[in-house]
């Protein structure tokens, strides 16, 4: 539950929390972190999996909880089954199952909590009433694409006034989202989050760190 997650926060707070070079370690605070991105499109379907580290209980409440892996598949037919469709990852162990139908976004969604990621490409086999289709998906990511702690620190530089109200006696207040968005090119969404609800939301450029805009709400 939350409120022990909170215990843990101020027991924590006794504790020095430090990187390899000797500074905060602000990665203790992700409470979500896409990695990864794979894109598939073909002539019937165009396919994504999204590869997520993500706290259990979700809250946006400014306290990160332990996290899991997720890896959430979205299908979009170009033209819909009357059956629905099921969807299963290749590898040593194959997974999958049937997709539930999204109409806030017009997909078909499957999710799973899983041991690892798949890294570079990964198949996936598409079944639904009298068909079926494998295909190969592909990361978004290129060899200059920064990494989830690299956007995080970007971020943090650019938000050091945040940062100093969200600490009290040298320990970070507050919680992080970090996600790998794909709008054509690819982005970096870093949330900040306070332990009073107020978020501020940044866009940063995939492999630069550059701020492209900023929200607080």
């Amino acid at each position: 539950m939350k409120k022990s997650c909170l215990s843990l926060v101020l027991l924590g707070a006794l504790l020095p929390a430090l990187t390899a070079c000797g500074g905060y370690d602000y990665t203790d605070h992700i409470s979500e972190a896409r990695e990864d991105i794979f894109c598939a499109e073909t002539e019937d379907f165009t396919v994504t999996l999204n590869c997520t580290s993500r706290e259990y209980p979700y809250a946006s409440d400014g306290i990160a909880c332990p996290t899991g892996k997720i890896a959430e598949i979205s299908l979009i037919p170009k033209e819909r089954a009357a059956g629905g469709y099921e969807v299963y990852v290749k590898g040593e162990k194959d997974w999958g199952g049937e997709t539930s139908f999204r109409n806030t976004r017009g997909d078909y969604f499957y999710s799973q909590t899983v041991e690892a990621f798949p890294e570079t490409s990964v198949t996936m086999r598409i079944v639904w009433d009298g068909g079926e289709r494998e295909l190969t998906a592909t990361s978004v990511k290129n060899e200059n694409t920064i990494s989830v702690d690299e956007a995080l620190d970007f971020a943090l530089k650019k938000e050091k006034d945040t940062v100093a109200r969200m600490t009290r006696n040298g320990k970070f207040f507050g919680e992080f989202y970090v996600r790998l968005l794909r709008r054509n090119t690819n982005y970096y969404y870093v949330g900040i989050v306070d332990t009073d609800g107020k978020t501020i939301s940044l866009l940063l450029n995939s492999e630069t760190g550059e701020v492209l805009a900023r929200r607080e709400n």
